[in-house]
């Protein structure tokens, strides 16, 4: 499985880059801190798999990485989708390192 650094997803969105982000978490969580992301919380991906990008990256994120690791492997094994990447350390990681004012939980 394919991985980014905050720092590196940063990098992507300072330069513009053409990527979707994919945010699997509950909307409770989102409504705590998000990164403007597309929501698709996990026991919805595969209702809305048409949702999912496959001609750019598509980093997909959770609050630790844990469920978007589970939800890229289930999207790389059923649908044989390469363009995926997670979050190294979810949202949570994004907070500590690369926006200090972004609230936790």
């Amino acid at each position: 499985m394919k991985s980014l650094h905050p720092h590196q997803l940063k990098e992507m969105l300072d330069r513009n880059d053409d990527i979707q982000i994919i945010d699997v978490r509950e909307p409770f969580e989102y409504e705590i801190c998000h990164l403007h992301a597309e929501l698709i919380p996990v026991g919805k991906v595969l209702d809305n798999i048409e949702k999912v990008n496959t001609s750019k990256p598509v980093i997909v994120y959770c609050h630790h990485g844990i469920r978007s690791a589970r939800v890229i492997a289930m999207l790389e094994e059923q649908f044989q989708l390469e363009n995926l990447y997670n979050l190294r350390g979810g949202i949570h990681a994004w907070a500590e390192e690369i926006d200090s004012h972004m609230a936790t939980y």
